[in-house]
């Protein structure tokens, strides 16, 4: 039987006071007797005016407790905090474990028999899951969706790969300010997330290959009249799950179904982050995320979507043409079908009813793939100790073998300054170094990985250059660009030590990263580095917890006592 509102019951020393007393409270809401007895699904609300991707939720909200009542539970709506992309300071990752933290402590707190958790903007799903699997208790992850797709010219248009290109353009002068204000204005035409393979979409995409929302869930546009009607399904999922307790996701979620998530991040040409994400939300449970194996289902598992940044479609397209359940239909053999769904199928049992869509390009077959291996490769080398990822499924491929001078720059702030000055001593050939912009070192690990090609060589037809740094990319972008080089340069990392003019080798096929200076020169030069000092940013509240927590990037980027290993 579900504890209902007798659950967590706080302490006055006399529990059925404690009782009588919420009774008393919820009932100044207009609760009857009847809708208290009955077991409960809290729901989180992640509406905010700064984030347009949560644009959808009070509408999600409201057909998921249709379905809650339905299937005769109630449904007990409560907030957290919301993190909007390109709203928060100094970046969203920065925030991810704050949410993470916020939403684990409100289910804890709160009477609840299970959870429905929404999110979608790229550090959302992650925090939602995290707390989910950190507190075990029932849970259905619904995702607000995809945006639709906008028009310019007679071209479609998406966030966010369509706004860097069409910057790039404007940066090039192959643009003028009227029509980049045009296409400002089309970029976003609905609410909903990035509409092609971002951080947001790969989250999505990997949840329901875990089984933690319903299937389509990940693809359904946002401002759908379907996106509705699965909220209020994943609602009567709920409200069973509340009524049954469980199962929880430790009850469903083996080892196959992380392993899944990696099949499908590698076949969906998915995004850097969503490495990040997976090893902080499998670090939340007994199982862990081995960056070699991934690398080598990489090697096994194509990419078999095509999206941009690595293809042409959109996540709308993906969806008409058979979603993720059609994904996993053509992946055969490489998924892990016994694996189980909160749904209480299993993915054999999704995929038996994935829809056959005459004539669609978007998901291919293994014998037609967009490309032969899959979207991320990690790399390792003497600049990166750990490991350093890059994607590229949306890589120059006459680039993923090159060795270039490097062209250091010291934090954001320095790129920011220099980049675009005439006189910046670079050419095409060269490989751009970003460092400090790692978890400790940025704050947040922003995503500034994406270094703009330097005004000057852009505006004579340079597209494309070696780019590396311990900073992230957004999901959403393109180029040669290695990211998360661990360890981070403010902690020491060998980042640390590239100085101008030095050559560096990138080596995809080999999987290596090298700074071509010999080990005596790099070993007077690590001892001629500052001390690490605690910086003034990170002395009080929230940023001295994260500056003295934080893990490196091959760990997640959670805090180092919310897994249990105290690594740093």
């Amino acid at each position: 039987m579900a504890d209902g509102l007798r659950k967590g019951l706080t302490s006055y020393g006399d529990a059925g006071f404690s009782l009588f007393l919420r009774k008393a409270f919820i009932k100044a809401m207009g609760y009857s007797d009847d809708a208290l007895d009955r077991p409960i699904v809290g729901i989180t609300n992640t509406h905010s005016d700064y984030n347009p991707c949560h644009g959808n939720a009070p509408q999600i909200i409201e057909a998921v407790k249709r379905g809650v009542m339905l299937a005769g539970a109630l449904p007990m709506v409560f907030p957290t905090i919301s993190i909007g992309e390109s709203f928060a300071h100094p970046t969203s990752m920065y925030l991810r474990n704050l949410m993470a933290m916020d939403t684990e402590e409100m289910i804890r707190a709160q009477p609840m028999d299970a959870v429905v958790v929404i999110g979608g903007c790229d550090k959302t799903l992650p925090a939602q899951i995290m707390a989910a699997l950190s507190v075990d208790l029932p849970t259905v992850v619904i995702p607000v969706g995809p945006m639709v797709v906008g028009h310019h010219k007679g071209e479609v248009l998406g966030a966010c790969t369509d706004c860097r290109r069409m910057w790039g353009k404007f940066r090039a002068g192959e643009i003028d300010q009227q029509e980049i204000d045009d296409v400002n204005a089309r970029l976003a035409p609905s609410v909903g997330t990035c509409m092609v393979m971002g951080t947001a979409s790969t989250m999505a995409c990997i949840t329901e290959a875990m089984g933690l929302s319903l299937p389509m869930s990940a693809t359904i546009p946002a401002p759908h009249a379907e996106r509705f009607r699965s909220a209020e399904a994943s609602g009567k999922v709920a409200a069973e799950l509340a009524k049954n307790k469980g199962p929880k996701p430790s009850e469903f979620l083996t080892p196959g179904s992380f392993r899944n998530a990696q099949v499908v991040l590698q076949a969906i040409g998915g995004s850097t982050n969503g490495l990040i994400h997976l090893t902080a939300m499998a670090n939340r449970t007994p199982n862990r995320i081995d960056l070699g194996a991934f690398d080598d289902l990489g090697r096994d598992v194509p990419v078999l979507v095509d999206l941009k940044p690595s293809g042409d479609h959109y996540m709308e397209h993906f969806h008409h043409a058979g979603g993720v359940p059609k994904l996993m239909e053509q992946l055969g053999d490489l998924i892990d079908l016994d694996a189980r769904s909160v749904t209480g199928q299993t993915l054999r049992e999704i995929v038996a009813k994935a829809e056959d869509v005459p004539g669609q390009d978007v998901i291919r077959s293994k014998d037609n793939p967009i490309k032969r291996e899959g979207g991320l490769a990690i790399l390792h080398g003497n600049l990166a100790p750990r490991s350093a990822v890059i994607k590229h499924a949306a890589a120059s491929p006459k680039l993923l073998q090159h060795t270039g001078r490097a062209v250091v720059f010291e934090s954001v702030e320095d790129m920011t300054n220099r980049v675009d000055d005439p006189d910046l001593d670079v050419n095409a050939d060269d490989v751009l170094v970003l460092r400090n912009a790692g978890p400790k070192g940025a704050p947040g690990m922003p995503e500034a990985g994406y270094l703009p090609i330097p005004k000057k060589l852009a505006r004579g037809g340079v597209k494309d250059m070696v780019r590396i740094s311990d900073a992230r990319m957004s999901g959403t972008a393109f180029g040669t660009i290695v990211l998360h080089i661990t360890p981070e340069s403010a902690v020491g990392g060998p980042l640390a030590l590239v100085q101008n003019g030095d050559m560096i080798r990138l080596d995809v096929a080999k999987r290596s990263i090298d700074l071509l200076v010999d080990d005596a020169e790099l070993e007077k030069r690590r001892a001629a580095l500052p001390p690490v000092v605690t910086p003034d940013w990170a002395k009080r509240g929230y940023a001295h917890l994260f500056h003295t927590t934080i893990t490196q990037a091959d760990e997640g980027c959670d805090f180092d006592f919310m897994t249990g290993e105290g690594k740093t």
